[in-house]
């Protein structure tokens, strides 16, 4: 790759960022715009407004564009990480949306999941996953059931569907391209981990039109040129898989967890390593070169403590509070329950009683909970003894101290605040040596810490008995 600057454009649940690195990983200028969601039809039905959401896109990118003009070098290459599982529905001669971007914490089409999916081997035996509604096959099925719109282009032959990520790049590119990535199509639960293509069997089961859906490349592809400054678009992935880059190469021992809106901890696997209940996931493909990691999955974290109105002050005080007398506990099942208890329809509840500060103490410790469960599982299949933590909630320091003193390992921070776009930039950059080691805090368990392991205790009591009801 040769030497410039490159552009990380990272399009998450809240916001969309746009980034410009230098060849060894440093900032040279960012850009970010906020993203509003909508629930229009109750708590599981989740969307994003495809106009707004390119518009962020577009002006974040121009921001950083301006920026960088005057320092006289070059942005050699763009690069692309979207929300995985949301998808959309759209023209493909005009590109305009022709559904809302259903978010992946959207679970409207459960229903229609039962009545399509196969059965559960057979899908996890295709694509490492476990069928869930928040993947995006059943909820394209329900827009060509539920929207006039998309029926009407479909019978026209004038449909396009899929991953966010393929709406984006169409959007955005001169060449109006068609195109997905593995990562992104494999969260439709309508890809073959194995062939690297969409599934005929699963296209059939969900009754999804090959023709519909975008082309399957490579992550490293040429996806075209952005159409508003002509710089090459030559990656595309998903927002957790390019998280894990931020550091550089992958290693093994190191679970990578990164808290956001949801919160996906990841380690690398070999095929057909798993052993417990979390997925297993495609997160590079390039040629020969396919690396694959196990994934473990906590629907509400940030997007949790949004639903409980908490502001980053709340948040502060209330992590302080982890593990202290008088907080009840939280049955978090924002969104849905994740893995590796996979119940989609789940309803929150305290066990018992407290006030709204000490109510949000427990939303903040369940999302420590959930994800020292997913950790146990990721264990029984690889040997952790670190963990690499990123994302918005990984900042405050308690959240950070709590997550080693309940997994007993030591938690490393980096201290650059934007693993995506950093992970993201160095895939672009073609992943060079010369890249910089961000800067980590290190965060080791404490000694006699019994308090929040007691908790976790009886948090996990509480939550079996709420599975069985």
């Amino acid at each position: 790759m040769p030497d410039g600057l490159y552009l990380a454009i990272d399009q998450g649940g809240q916001s969309t960022r746009a980034i410009v690195f230098d060849r060894a990983g440093t900032t040279i200028a960012a850009s970010n715009r906020s993203v509003s969601t909508q629930h229009p039809a109750g708590p599981e039905f989740v969307e994003h407004d495809p106009e707004e959401l390119i518009d962020s896109i577009l002006e974040s990118v121009a921001d950083v564009v301006a920026n960088v003009k005057s320092q006289g070098q070059p942005i050699v290459q763009a690069g692309l990480a979207t929300q995985r599982s949301s998808i959309v529905c759209w023209d493909r001669e005009t590109g305009a949306a022709l559904s809302p971007v259903i978010s992946w914490q959207d679970t409207r089409a459960a229903d229609l999941l039962r009545q399509r999916s196969p059965d559960e081997a057979m899908v996890r035996s295709i694509t490492g996953l476990t069928s869930s509604p928040h993947y995006g096959a059943s909820k394209l099925r329900w827009c060509l059931e539920n929207i006039e719109d998309v029926r009407r282009s479909h019978a026209k032959g004038l449909l396009a569907m899929g991953p966010l990520a393929a709406f984006i790049i169409h959007r955005l590119t001169r060449e109006r391209a068609l195109l997905v990535d593995p990562v992104n199509a494999s969260r439709t639960l309508l890809w073959d981990s194995h062939t690297l293509d969409w599934s005929e069997t699963l296209l059939a089961a969900f009754a999804i039109p090959a023709e519909v859906l975008p082309v399957c490349v490579y992550n490293r592809s040429d996806f075209g040129h952005l159409k508003t400054n002509g710089i090459p678009l030559g990656v595309c992935t998903g927002d957790q898989n390019a998280a894990i880059f931020a550091g550089g190469e992958l290693r093994r021992g190191v679970a990578y967890l990164n808290i956001g809106t949801g919160a996906f901890i990841l380690a690398q696997i070999d095929a057909g390593a798993s052993k417990n209940d979390l997925l297993q996931s495609v997160i590079w493909a390039a040629g020969n070169e396919v690396t694959r990691v196990m994934e473990g999955t906590v629907n509400g974290a940030g997007s949790a403590l949004a639903a409980h109105h908490a502001t980053p002050e709340k948040i502060v005080r209330a992590a302080a509070a982890i593990s202290t007398s008088n907080i009840p506990l939280y049955l978090n099942g924002h969104a849905g329950l994740g893995s590796p208890y996979w119940r989609e329809q789940f309803t929150s509840q305290f066990i018992g009683h407290g006030d709204d500060a000490t109510k949000l103490t427990a939303v903040v410790e369940s999302i420590l909970f959930l994800i020292q469960v997913n950790l146990e599982q990721l264990c029984r299949s690889a040997a952790i003894s670190t963990i690499f933590v990123s994302g918005g909630l990984s900042r405050n320091d308690d959240v950070c101290q709590g997550i080693a003193d309940l997994s007993g390992m030591v938690v490393s921070r980096p201290d650059e605040t934007e693993a995506t776009a950093r992970g993201l930039a160095y895939l672009v950059a073609g992943r060079p040596a010369e890249w910089s080691k961000a800067k980590q805090t290190q965060f080791k368990p404490a000694v006699g810490q019994n308090r929040l392991r007691e908790r976790f205790s009886a948090w996990l009591t509480e939550m079996a008995m709420a599975l069985k009801r």
